[in-house]
This record gives C-alpha cells, structure tokens and sequence, in this order.
C-alpha cells in the first residue's frame, strides 16, 4: 500500500503516501516501525479518520494484519529547535545519539515514551510520544528543562508557517486525492521496484502537466491564505494558491500554487491576487529554509 519502502530495521521512520487508483495521494505520513511486526502510523490531526478507513479497507481481511487507531491513548509533544538537544540531554539518561528518521524507546524525567527524530518544522527535535496519563507529567518536565534556554510553546500558526518556509506539503490543501506524488514534487518518496495501490496509474515526472511550485510575494505584508488566482505577465489566469502565509524566519510570503510546466521554473515572473490586488512574485526553488537540510539532521 506505501510508495515508500517500509521494510526496513525496527526503529526506522519512513515518510510515505497511500495512493488510490488513479494515482491521487489518499494519505501522507510517517510508518515507524517499532518491531518487526508492529508499526505506527503517525499522520496530520485532522486526517485519522480518513486514513483510518482508507487503510483498514484496503488491509488484508485474514487476520494477518490488525489496525488499531491508539490516538486518544497517546499524547504527542514537539520539541524542536537548536536548543533542543541540550533540553532533552538534560532530563534523560538515555542515548540521543541515534540518527534523523530513527525512532527509540526513552524516559524522560520519570516518562516512558517513544522519541520519533523527524520534524515538520525543519529544525533539529524529536516527536515524544508518551501514554496519555502522563501527558501532562512529560509536558511540565519539558517546560521546566526548557525555561533556561527560551523554550516557549508554539501552536498550529507557527507550525505552518515553518512548514511553508521548509516546503513540506500539507494533505486536504497542497496535495489531495486528486494529485499525484510527482507533480507534487514527492517523487523522492516512490519506490517504483515494489507494487503498491496506484501504481500503474503513476504518469512519471514527465507524463504530468502540472506542478506545486514554491512562490515568494514581492511585498511581506500581502500574505496568500489559498485559491488566490496566479497570473502570468500577459495577465492570463494560469494557476492557483493551494496555501500559504508569512515565513517569519525569512520575513517572506510564501505561496505554493499549482503552474503549468511552461511557468513552473524558478525565476518565473507570476502575480497573486491577494484580496483583490494584484502582488508580483517569483517561482523559486524549495525549500527556501536550509536546503541542504543540514539543521533538522542536528
């Protein structure tokens, strides 16, 4: 069912898609795998239920496979950021030393949890994961290791607006059912020496005659929020906004759009209109935050 390869050791993380089969992203997320017959699925807030179905649907029916969703069993804390390793050093015994994409089994002050190093956000950090009885008791341990270095919480609105700058895509907006991981520029995530749902339906990069570009807006203050109209210079309608904000590490705004091929290049000339006017901005290449991705591997 992934396009990504998931069989790999127990404690590896692999980002991956579920496709139907027409080839459209149904579901994008991360498989975990814990042990060697046992792997957690770790998706966007909003999409439990539909990657729920999606998956127990189409899981085989004799018995050798069980799905189970453990969301309101767990609690889930980010902590992310340069200070991040020195915070968590502080309040565990156990190894940090294990690689970006790898998972472990750690304790946390007196918390077990599972550590998951992946990030979407683009900076260095782990996904904790601890039952949900001790939520709490893992969170007032984070915040009081934290206070010293300018740990501060963050919710929804600075998490996107990292994910823009570092180009990670959000499912039900940038990508959906009916777009596939090429146009989306998420080749990099199929495995075309394995089978999976959809398969056959991929086009490959050069079958498709769109693509989900990377925008900058020339003015910080016109923020696109998604289904802006983009237009070439001759004033013709050629795309739309799928989302967008203000990166306020790079004090941009950012927009990612789908383009014909012809206007997908970086240094392409487009405007956005942005509450009925008319704002220039340019295709660039992404992501624009750390591109050699040398801050989230810490």
């Amino acid at each position: 069912m992934c396009t990504n390869n998931v069989n790999k050791k127990p404690g590896s993380i692999t980002y991956t898609q579920m496709l139907n089969s027409k080839g459209g992203i149904e579901c994008d997320f991360t498989v975990t795998r814990l042990e060697a017959e046992r792997f957690l699925i770790v998706t966007g807030t909003a999409f439990g239920r539909h990657d729920l179905s999606w998956i127990s649907s189409h899981a085989p029916t004799d018995g050798s496979v069980a799905v189970r969703d453990i969301t309101s069993s767990m609690a889930c804390f980010g902590l992310w950021g340069p200070k991040a390793r020195e915070i968590l050093s502080s309040i565990t015994a156990d190894d940090l030393s294990f690689g970006y994409m790898q998972a472990r089994f750690i304790t946390v002050g007196d918390v077990p949890c599972w550590a998951l190093r992946v990030t979407y956000v683009g900076e260095t950090g782990w996904e904790l994961y601890p039952t949900a009885e001790f939520g709490l008791r893992l969170w007032d341990t984070v915040i009081k290791a934290g206070a010293p270095h300018g740990l501060v919480p963050g919710g929804y609105r600075a998490i996107d607006s990292m994910r823009l700058e570092k180009g990670y895509r959000a499912w039900g907006s940038d990508i959906t059912s009916e777009t596939d991981p090429y146009s989306s520029g998420l080749g990099f995530a199929v495995r075309t020496d394995k089978d999976f749902v959809g398969r056959s339906a991929l086009p490959g990069i050069e079958g498709t005659d769109q693509r989900l570009c990377c925008l900058v807006l020339s003015d910080p203050r016109s923020v696109a929020l998604g289904n802006e109209p983009v237009s070439l210079a001759n004033g013709d309608i050629v795309g739309r906004v799928s989302s967008g904000g203000l990166g306020y590490s790079l004090n941009a705004s950012i927009a990612y759009a789908w383009l014909p091929v012809d206007a997908s290049a970086p240094g392409t000339a487009v405007s956005v209109e942005v509450f009925g006017e008319s704002v220039p901005a340019e295709v660039r290449a992404d992501p624009l935050y750390d591109p050699t991705g040398a801050r989230l591997r810490g």
